[in-house]
């Protein structure tokens, strides 16, 4: 259907929407304002749904919402007797209200609700699905994305993101609902008052809460350290959760940064809430510099991820994805080991463009090491496979290069309570030694060797940007570089042919994951180049490794590769 036509349709059948319908009115005659509005559906994915909020079928909408609901709901009909789901969502724009469409359209399906009476975080939507024995799961955020973003993540029985076998299914039933005639809904209030829509009640959150405290390693160890942490939600729902947990482990001098507390989906004060950008953290720097704290931590919306900043002399330094999650693997390996808690033939569990510094550390300490796809839900994934032979106690660590952490079984997502109380602890512990987690950062390196990992992401937006990234992603597979920098590629990883290729032998290794869109290229310095386009933002990534004798050489290093395979892209 012709985009002019959709628009008409459009025009017509969200009367009950005021603030779509004054913005379809707005664009009238806007060709391309139009076009870009209906020129495809939001995908729906192992991500779920995610787009910017508005009007059309390119958009996050109370219509774009209930219709991708009604498809889950008959597949879960479908497959389940009597399913029920759990729905939890985070401060973003317009999320409660999707939360409550999400809910209506579930229980006008026959499917029993459990909805959160107030923001929460991911991990608690994950956790909750399990805990309740629900068959699915929503959770309504767009992570760390710009305020002008929402999304809708779905979740399996497993609490785990749906794979892409469910997501397939789901997909397949959606394309039979008519987005405006083919969707059940029932009364929001009458559902509450008749049981099919019901509140979790708060001891499920106090349970997800004992569960994260049985992840200390040292207990205890927080009460006298005399850790000054500086803590920032980024007006997300991590303020309650986060707050409480540093308290119950002892953490006594914990400052808010006010202007972030609260939550606040314009996210006036950090345009990207997202504690991977220096910027999203520039208010809590300033704080904590001020107050001469240790340590600084920032949750992103949904408190799936935690950013850090320690400080550095005068100043604060931020330290990566990759630094935190090989710290607190040293840490839970050291100290488990000490302590004698480490299970037998212990695993932890990292993505593919996550630091290959913690094979290093793993083999210190005989711990087996799985490389899994992007997206935690694979890390989550080998959670479970672990779980059904009875096995889930060998897991003790899982990480992404992206500021995801877990430590334990309890949930199937990266959970930002868990990781903030864990680097507390870690902090205290070193304190305690005489060493800052800088200081110990440096003795990692010092004993394994120095790494270093930069990501660039290339904003490509719109239909054309989506052109851009598929026509990338074809050239690098039809005339991939012979070298990067001055230095020859040696050797191929093609996650969607499922091949790795030695360049200088010849000789071709099958990958056993999952088919993935993604092209690594490893050159002869031990440096590593990986491009994959976002599953979740219209952007393409290209993840950078480069080692060398001191930090300094591996920048520099890191500097000259990037510079060249951003003119290979053609940005």
């Amino acid at each position: 259907m012709k985009e002019m036509e959709l628009y008409k349709i459009w025009s017509e059948q969200t009367l009950e929407d005021r603030d779509l319908n004054e913005e379809l009115a707005a664009i009238a005659g806007d060709v391309d304002a139009i076009s870009d509005r209906f020129y495809q559906t939001l995908e729906f994915g192992t991500g779920g749904l995610r787009g910017v909020i508005g009007a059309g079928t390119n958009r996050m909408n109370i219509y774009t919402v209930r219709q991708a609901t009604q498809g889950i709901a008959n597949y879960l009909n479908a497959d389940y007797q009597n399913p029920s789901v759990a729905i939890s969502y985070d401060s973003r724009i317009k999320s409660d209200v999707f939360a409550r469409e999400t809910a209506r359209v579930f229980a006008a399906n026959g499917i029993k609700v459990h909805l959160y009476d107030r923001l929460m975080p991911t991990p608690c939507l994950s956790f909750a699905v399990r805990e309740l024995k629900c068959q699915g799961g929503v959770m309504i955020t767009a992570s760390h994305n710009p305020a002008k973003y929402n999304g809708y993540k779905a979740y399996g029985e497993d609490g785990c993101q749906i794979t892409l076998e469910v997501a397939e299914k789901v997909l397949a039933q959606i394309g039979k609902v008519d987005i405006f005639h083919g969707v059940k809904l029932v009364d929001f209030d009458q559902a509450i008052a008749d049981g099919s829509i019901s509140y979790i009640p708060e001891k499920v959150t106090e349970k997800f809460m004992q569960q994260v405290l049985s992840q200390q390693i040292n207990p205890g160890i927080c009460q006298d350290s005399g850790l000054k942490v500086v803590y920032t939600p980024l007006n997300g729902t991590g303020n309650k959760p986060v707050r409480e947990i540093l308290k119950r482990i002892g953490i006594q001098n914990v400052s808010i940064v006010k202007e972030q507390e609260m939550p606040d989906g314009h996210f006036t004060t950090c345009p990207f809430p997202n504690p991977e950008i220096a910027e999203a953290l520039d208010l809590g720097l300033k704080q904590a510099k001020a107050e001469k704290a240790d340590l600084l931590l920032a949750t992103d919306p949904d408190c799936d991820r935690v950013g850090i900043a320690v400080a550095d002399g005068e100043g604060f330094r931020l330290v990566t994805g990759n630094e935190v999650g090989a710290l607190l693997l040293e840490y839970i390996c050291s100290q488990r080991t000490e302590k004698g808690t480490m299970p037998a033939r212990p695993l932890t569990v990292k993505t593919i463009v996550t630091t290959e510094l913690v094979d290093k550390i793993a083999a210190k300490y005989g711990v087996e090491v799985r490389n899994v796809l992007t997206g935690f839900k694979f890390i989550g994934e080998q959670i479970g496979l672990l779980e059904a032979k009875g096995e889930e106690n060998r897991y003790i660590f899982g990480f992404e290069e992206s500021y995801g952490y877990l430590s334990g079984s309890y949930v199937r997502d990266k959970d930002a309570v868990d990781a903030s109380m864990l680097i507390c602890e870690m902090a205290a512990f070193y304190r305690k030694q005489g060493k800052s987690i800088l200081q110990q950062l440096n003795a990692l390196y010092a004993e394994y060797g120095v790494f270093c990992h930069t990501q660039q992401s290339f904003v490509c937006e719109g239909e054309s940007g989506m052109e851009k990234m598929s026509h990338i992603m074809e050239q690098l597979r039809l005339a991939p570089p012979q070298e990067i920098a001055q230095s020859a590629v040696v050797g191929t990883e093609d996650y969607e042919k499922s091949e790795i290729v030695d360049k200088n032998s010849g000789a071709v290794t099958p990958i056993t994951l999952p088919k993935s869109n993604v092209i690594a290229f490893r050159l002869q310095n031990e440096a590593r180049v990986v491009v994959r386009p976002s599953g979740t933002e219209p952007k393409i990534k290209v993840y950078y490794t480069t080692t060398g004798k001191t930090a300094e050489d591996a920048k520099k290093l890191t500097k000259i590769i990037q510079d060249d395979f951003t003119k290979i892209l053609g940005f």
